[in-house]
This record gives structure tokens, C-alpha cells and sequence, in this order.
């Protein structure tokens, strides 16, 4: 095991991934390797049945990756946290006696953002946020820190399509807010004291069009500046704190 330059540890040599992967006891993130054939097709088939990502960089990249230790063209990255699954996170809400209340987030790759994001989610009672497998920072150390703790009480899902999951939710009786720069709506607008999902989208291009239009209904927080858009922890506490507001105010 190594550090990597902050984002996480580092395990490598085939052995030492492969068991990772079959106790699952510490979840990775993604898997480098080599070569996906040969003695590499298993640990990629494993990656695979566990929905790691797996990426094929040349020997060179994993040399510097791996400075100090024998890596025979394979290093996983480990996950600072195991992934929840949306019953899990459903039934959390339902034992909590309160409305669930979900956090999507599409394409946001900085780990400060995502942890300041958790940070956030957590402290306004959140009861699980959802990540893409692609286009999403993963649960890294940077990502730890940058929570401040709340990564440790926060349930994380990840899941391969966000539309489907959009879809699955509204099954399940929940409303989808997507924040969005170009909504007529304030986000203070929507009634938020019942089953609501928040989706929130990336630093560059906000919420892809495919999903923002899974959405139930679209908002946006109000500009007055000069500046067009908000950092994406930043708008995150802003429409967060507001679902805390209405819930507040309810509350006997």
C-alpha cells in the first residue's frame, strides 16, 4: 500500500488486488493494468462483477504511479468508503420517520468540491448522495479530508446512469429538483417538505441535458452579480439550507 499524491491510496501487485477484490473488504475505486488479457483477464473480470472501473494505461504511467514498490502492471486505487445501495438509503429515511431527502451530483471531479459538498449534505440532513461511475470524483482520501468527517456518516451510492436512477426514484414517489442557471423558477419556489432529490451538476458544465430533463421540474438561485454562476459546494448550501428552512418550519 502507497499514498498517491493525496487522492487516496494506492494498492498494487497482482496478489494484493486481486484479494481486494475478492473480500471486498476494501472496495476500490478504479483498476489500472497493463494488459486485459492473459493473467490481467481475471482481475479485470473481477473488476467488472464489482462495477470498478477498469483503465488500460502503458507501463510507463504506472511506473510513476508506483515509484518505490513492484506493481506488475497492476494498481487499484482504494476507496476511503464503501457505496450504499438505494434501498439501503430509502429505508434509512423511513427509519428516520422523515421524507427522503437525496443529493445527485453529475460530473463533479474535484474532491474538494465533492467533499465540501458532503460536508454540506451532512450537516443539513441529507440522508444519502449519489455519484455517477463516470465523470465523479471517487471516494478518496482528498475527498475524507475535505468532508471534514462527514464521509464517514454520509451513505454514497454510485450508479452507472443517472437517468435510470432518476427514473427509479420517481417510482419510489420522489420529486426531482434539478439547480439549473437557465430555470424560470427561484429555488425557493417548490414545496420541499416532501420525498425530494436535489440534482446538482459539474464545476464546467452544470447538469448534462440528458438528465436535466429526467427532472421533475428545474430551479435556479438568483444572480444579482456580474458573475453568472456560482461554485458548485457553494450553490449545494445554498438550495440544501432551504430544504432545511420549509423542513424546519414544519416541524411541531
Amino acid at each position: 500500500m502507497a499514498p498517491a499524491d493525496g487522492n487516496g491510496e494506492v494498492l498494487y501487485g497482482f496478489h494484493a488486488v486481486r484479494e481486494a477484490l475478492r473480500s471486498g473488504a476494501r472496495p476500490l475505486q478504479r483498476l489500472i493494468v497493463a494488459r486485459i488479457e492473459g493473467r490481467y483477464a481475471e482481475l479485470v473480470a473481477l473488476a467488472r462483477a464489482a462495477r470498478v472501473p477498469v483503465h488500460v494505461e502503458p507501463q510507463a504511467a504506472i511506473d510513476r504511479l508506483v515509484r518505490e514498490g513492484r506493481h506488475q502492471g497492476v494498481v487499484g486505487f482504494v476507496a476511503a468508503k464503501r457505496y450504499t445501495e438505494l434501498d439501503d438509503i430509502l429505508s434509512f429515511a423511513q427509519v428516520q420517520n422523515q421524507p427522503p431527502f437525496l443529493v445527485l451530483l453529475d460530473g463533479v471531479e474535484d474532491p474538494h468540491n465533492l467533499g465540501a459538498v458532503m460536508r454540506t449534505s451532512e450537516a443539513a440532513g441529507v440522508h444519502g448522495i449519489f455519484l455517477p461511475e463516470r465523470r465523479a470524483a471517487g471516494l478518496t482520501s482528498a475527498v475524507a479530508r475535505s468532508s471534514a468527517g462527514a464521509l464517514a456518516h454520509m451513505r454514497i451510492g454510485r450508479v452507472v446512469n443517472l437517468s435510470r436512477l432518476i427514473e427509479a426514484l420517481k417510482r419510489s414517489g420522489l420529486w426531482i429538483y434539478g439547480l439549473d442557471p437557465k430555470s424560470s423558477k427561484s429555488y425557493t419556489a417548490p414545496d420541499y417538505r416532501g420525498p425530494t432529490v436535489l440534482v446538482l451538476g459539474g464545476e464546467d458544465k452544470g447538469i448534462r441535458p440528458g438528465v436535466l430533463e429526467k427532472c421533475d421540474e428545474t430551479v435556479r438561485i438568483p444572480m444579482l452579480g456580474k458573475i453568472g454562476s456560482l461554485n458548485v459546494s457553494a450553490a449545494a448550501a445554498i438550495a440544501l439550507f432551504e430544504v432545511v428552512r420549509q423542513r424546519t418550519a414544519m416541524s411541531p
